[in-house]
């Protein structure tokens, strides 16, 4: 038996992402952003709505990054999607994250997160809230990496269960993707 829920905003597994960018005085700003993915093959999608002191700085600067939020971060993580730059100039200090430019976008690299996408922006409808980025470069620290490859053993990203509100660690392998489904045949 099923139980519906009626027209909700859940889609699962739902990424913790942390949008970077500078402020008009060149200060690093992040804000946690719980609706956005992967909107075309080399673009992201987000859903940002318009007072967001990070909506003004992505229009200004025409640049911004997406990391992904972990277990380590989760109260760094949480805070800047609490707190906003429109009132605490420091979030980003305050929630212990320490910024590097990229060589990339006119936006900061959060350090402390370890995968992160460089973007540009391609367009923004305040309609919708929709902000979409050209993603220019995925850069990705060392210390999450095996074989050159990301391993979810050293990278503990976190997702947001939007119907309980509750943050959840991600990460067993359970297949190899486009490999299992073989199997079947």
């Amino acid at each position: 038996m099923r139980k519906d829920f009626g027209a909700k905003p859940c889609i699962y597994p739902e990424p913790v992402l942390i949008v970077g960018t500078y402020n008009e005085d060149g200060t690093p700003n992040a804000m946690n952003a719980a609706w956005g993915g992967i909107h075309e093959d080399f673009e992201v999608g987000l859903c940002l709505s318009p007072e967001h002191k990070t909506v003004e700085n992505i229009l200004k600067r025409k640049a911004f990054t997406v990391a992904f939020a972990t277990v380590e971060t989760l109260v760094g993580s949480d805070y800047v999607g609490i707190v906003s730059g429109n009132d605490v100039k420091d979030k980003f200090a305050k929630a212990g994250f320490t910024a590097e430019k990229s060589e990339k976008v006119d936006a900061p690299i959060i350090k402390e997160l370890p995968i992160c996408l460089e973007c540009k922006l391609k367009s923004y409808t305040e309609s919708c809230c929709e902000c979409i980025g050209e993603i220019v470069n995925l850069s990705v620290d060392e210390s999450v990496l095996t074989d050159g490859k990301v391993d979810l053993k050293k990278f503990h990203p976190i997702i947001y269960d939007g119907l309980n509100h509750d943050y959840l660690a991600f990460g067993e392998k359970v297949g190899n993707a486009f490999n299992d489904g073989k199997k079947l045949r």
